[in-house]
């Protein structure tokens, strides 16, 4: 019994700082956009994984687009996630510096930026309670035992979700992608040249 027990209180304290060091990684990324300040924003960045994450979304939603007005044909689908995403990269990385990057965590928009339509209605992870642990872990989805998603819309409505991606790399969590509103992807996508 004590061996059960004890076995229960190591995965219960194994829990507690799994999340808790993601809450603490949140709330420090929160802080610093709150600041303005866009360096501490970018250190905890995986620019890399979130340039990714948002170039994907945005050749997602144009491949949509196209679709609905004719087939596409599976050629011109990989043409469009090879082409597509090299253009969504370039609008993508123009969104990420750390001016930009920090306006859209701030503020939840991004004013014009050449190259970049504006947008916004992106819930701004400032506005998040991240002090308030009970109510992130009822916005945490764990998508990998090294990957978690948190809401930052106000519920889970698929039109107006929103979410950020935290990786756990090295020493800490990270924040590896933004799940943006259909809204504002769409938005993006339309500026994709069409064919």
């Amino acid at each position: 019994m004590r061996w059960f027990l004890g076995t229960v209180v190591a995965l219960v304290v194994a829990i507690a700082i799994y999340l808790g060091s993601a809450a603490t990684s949140l709330s420090a990324l929160a802080s610093a956009a709150r600041a303005g300040d866009g360096a501490r924003v970018l250190e905890r960045t995986d620019v890399m994984a979130l340039n990714r994450s948002l170039a994907n979304q945005i050749v997602g939603a144009y491949l949509e687009r196209i679709g609905a007005t004719r087939r596409v044909s599976p050629m011109e689908k990989m043409l469009i996630n090879t082409y597509g995403a090299t253009i969504a990269d370039a609008m993508v990385a123009k969104m990420l510096t750390a001016d930009n990057l920090t306006q859209m965590l701030k503020t939840g928009k991004l004013d014009v930026t050449p190259g970049v339509p504006s947008f916004e209605g992106l819930p701004a992870l400032t506005d998040l309670q991240t002090a308030n642990w009970l109510s992130l872990l009822g916005r945490v989805n764990l998508i990998q035992p090294v990957l978690l998603g948190i809401r930052v819309s106000d519920n889970s409505d698929p039109e107006n979700y929103a979410a950020i991606n935290l990786h756990f790399e090295g020493g800490g969590w990270k924040l590896s992608g933004i799940e943006l509103p259909k809204a504002i992807v769409r938005t993006l996508a339309a500026s994709l040249p069409v064919k």
